[in-house]
């Protein structure tokens, strides 16, 4: 279990959070596993966001992005490993199964073995870029009943959940 220390907030392996949080952390990897594309987002140079599609990989209990040989979402990451990605929320508005984020840091993996078993587990040829997602939190927000419900999991704590009506009232949070 790798744990580092990014803007104040712990980042640790996917499979550390799974391990804490384990019906979060499959509802999430089901609501991935929906759509092969997805959202991510990193920092560019000049500091703003760039957002663009990828597939997400789970695989070896691990969550992993891989690309394009010097692709700006690799350059981008090889800079400043922060990023968050986005579930494909699909079609509609009916929020099936709830929007999924995970943010944290994507570290690249230059190991050659490492490298090589992911090539053969995914059927992707080298050379490209791969990255190990440490998540320093991870979200799902869905509708229940006539309630907004966010889930929100952060290294250290317990998941959050915190329920919105659809009138004046204030959100509240289960105990």
């Amino acid at each position: 279990m790798s744990s580092t220390e990014t803007a104040g907030n712990t980042a640790q392996t996917w499979s550390a959070f799974a391990a804490a949080e384990p019906e979060l952390a499959a509802t999430v990897r089901e609501r991935f596993g929906r759509y092969t594309h997805h959202v991510l987002a990193t920092v560019r140079k000049d500091g703003s966001p760039r957002l663009t599609g990828l597939e997400v990989n789970f695989r070896f209990e691990e969550l992993w992005l891989a690309m394009m040989p010097n692709s700006r979402k690799a350059l981008d990451l090889r800079r400043d490993p922060r990023c968050s990605l986005l579930a494909n929320p699909g079609g509609g508005t009916d929020m099936d199964g709830g929007d999924v984020r995970v943010s944290g840091r994507a570290t690249e993996v230059t190991d050659p073995e490492t490298l090589e078993r992911f090539a053969t587990e995914v059927g992707a040829p080298p050379p490209f870029h791969l990255f190990l997602v440490e998540p320093t939190e991870v979200v799902r927000t869905s509708v229940e009943g006539d309630e907004l419900v966010v889930r929100t999991w952060t290294p250290g704590r317990p998941v959050r959940t915190i329920r919105r009506g659809n009138d004046d009232s204030p959100p509240r949070e289960d105990s």
